[in-house]
C-alpha cells in the first residue's frame, strides 16, 4: 500500500512539479502551537513536513535546529505529547508527515512498538539521522511492515556503491545531503550537491530530494532544477522561532516561506 509520502511524489511527477518538504522541531515552542505552524506551512505550499523529534544531543544539527530541540524539551515535549500533536494534525490535515529522529528516542521504548504508535497516529515515515547504512536493514523491515517509508541519508563523499547500499532499504525518496557536516543556512549551494544528485540518480528510480544548508529562494531554486524535492528546515525554524507567538506572526512566518515554496514551484 503506497504512503501519502508516496501517493503526493507520485502526483507531483505526473504535473511536472517539483517538491517541497519543510522541518519543523516538533514542541518549538510547543506542541500545541506545532499543530498550527504546520497547517501554516501547507497553507504556504509545503507538500511534505518533517517533524523533528526533540533529542538532548542532536550532533547532526547546527545552532538554530539544535536550540529548537532544546526550547522543545524545556516546553515538556515528549514522545506521547508528540502523537498526540500527529494526531491533531492529522483530525484537520492529511499532509504526509516524516519523523525526523535520532535512534536513541526511537529505541527507547523498543524500536517496533515506537513505530506501531506512530503509524497509528498517522505518521508517513522515519529518517533516522545517525542510522548507517551497515546497520539499516532490521529498521527498514520494522517500517516497512508497518506500511511506513524509511528515508536515508546519501551525502556527498558517498561512492557509488555504498549509495546503491543506502538506496537499496531507502523508500518514498532518496534524501541526498547538500555538503558534510551538520544542518544550518549556508551563503551558497555547493556544485557537489547538485553533482550528487546526478550520481544518485544512477543508483535509483526513486524521487531525490536535497536538503541541508538551503535557506533561500535562488538556493531553492538551484536545487529543485536538479532535484524532485526541495527540502528546507533551519532558515523556516529560524522564521517561525523569531515571529511573534501569535496568529498573525505564523501567518507572517508562513508568508516567508511562500517565497520559497514559489521558487520551487515556477520552474
Amino acid at each position: 500500500m503506497k504512503t501519502r509520502i508516496d501517493q503526493c511524489l507520485e502526483r507531483l511527477r505526473g504535473q511536472g512539479r517539483k517538491g517541497f518538504v519543510a522541518y519543523i522541531t516538533a514542541g518549538d515552542p510547543s506542541l500545541k502551537e506545532t499543530v498550527e505552524v504546520v497547517l501554516q506551512l501547507e497553507k504556504a505550499g509545503a507538500d511534505i513536513v518533517e517533524l523533528g523529534v526533540p533529542f538532548s544531543d542532536p550532533l547532526a544539527d547546527g545552532r538554530v535546529n539544535q536550540d529548537a530541540a532544546t526550547r522543545a524539551l524545556a516546553a515538556g515535549a515528549t514522545w506521547g505529547g508528540l502523537l498526540d500533536c500527529v494526531k491533531r494534525i492529522r483530525s484537520r490535515s492529511q499532509i504526509p508527515l516524516i519523523l525526523y529522529s535520532y535512534l536513541n528516542p526511537l529505541i527507547a521504548g523498543g524500536f517496533e512498538r515506537t513505530v506501531r504508535q506512530a503509524a497509528a497516529a498517522g505518521v508517513d515515515g522515519f529518517l533516522v539521522v545517525d542510522l548507517p547504512a551497515e546497520e539499516m536493514a532490521p529498521y527498514a523491515r520494522t517500517l516497512r511492515r508497518q506500511g511506513l517509508n524509511n528515508i536515508c541519508l546519501i551525502t556527498p563523499t558517498s561512492p557509488p556503491a555504498r549509495i546503491r547500499k543506502i538506496v537499496g532499504h531507502t523508500s518514498g525518496f532518496a534524501y541526498c545531503v547538500s555538503r558534510e557536516g551538520v544542518t544550518g543556512m549556508q551563503k551558497q549551494l555547493a556544485p557537489s550537491a547538485l553533482t550528487l544528485i546526478r550520481r544518485t540518480r544512477r543508483c535509483t528510480k526513486l524521487p531525490i530530494a536535497l536538503g541541508f544548508g538551503i535557506s533561500t529562494p535562488a538556493q531553492a531554486r538551484a536545487a529543485a532544477a536538479e532535484a524532485d524535492a526541495v527540502v528546507v528546515g533551519s532558515a523556516i525554524v529560524n522564521r517561525f522561532a523569531n515571529a511573534p507567538r501569535t496568529a498573525a506572526g505564523r501567518t507572517s512566518a508562513g508568508k516567508w516561506t511562500r517565497r520559497l515554496v514559489r521558487a520551487v514551484k515556477e520552474l
